[in-house]
């Protein structure tokens, strides 16, 4: 046994809240979407190297860092010949939507500032639109309409019992 595998023991079991609630298909999707960012963020930045502005340059080395950090988290048998890259993979998925969400939009918008191009534009947003993807994973499914009829009924009811108790106030 190598010391990585003591590390880092296969098939180590869940905790119950890791998937968070997100559906099986909603996991793939932003799976596929962060593959699809990093390609993006691979080629755009490989293009905004190829100049002779620093700031251009920076940012393109950026969006390449970018890729090769979706490409670790979301997908990491497109790096098989990184040793670390299942255990970068594991801890990542042990995150939260919400930390994800935050990670790959600050990731995205940095080039952005760096130089405001169109290169940097496009070529990070779709690893942006991955954090999104996963910010509105955190937020949780949209309630059922009876409980929210249930609730807009019972605020009616106290905004009811308000009106009439200032109103026999006033009539006192």
């Amino acid at each position: 046994m190598s010391s990585q595998d003591e590390q880092f023991p296969a098939a180590a079991p869940e905790p119950a809240g890791s998937d968070e609630g997100m559906t099986w298909w909603y996991r793939w999707l932003c799976r596929i979407a962060g593959v699809i960012g990093g390609m993006s963020c691979a080629f755009a930045g490989l293009w905004n190297c190829v100049t002779i502005n620093p700031l251009n340059i920076a940012a393109g080395v950026w969006m390449m860092l970018n890729a090769f950090i979706l490409f670790l988290c979301e997908a990491p048998f497109c790096c098989q010949f990184i040793e670390f890259a299942n255990a970068v993979s594991a801890r990542a998925d042990r995150l939260r939507a919400w930390q994800k969400a935050a990670f790959y939009c600050g990731m995205a918008v940095f080039p952005v500032l760096l130089s405001l191009t169109l290169t940097t534009l496009f070529g990070n947003a779709i690893a942006f639109a991955t954090g999104v993807l996963y910010g509105l994973s955190a937020l949780g499914k949209k309630g059922d309409a009876i409980s929210y009829a249930r609730i807009h009924q019972q605020q009616k009811q106290m905004d009811e019992e308000k009106l009439t108790g200032t109103l026999e106030g006033q009539a006192l």
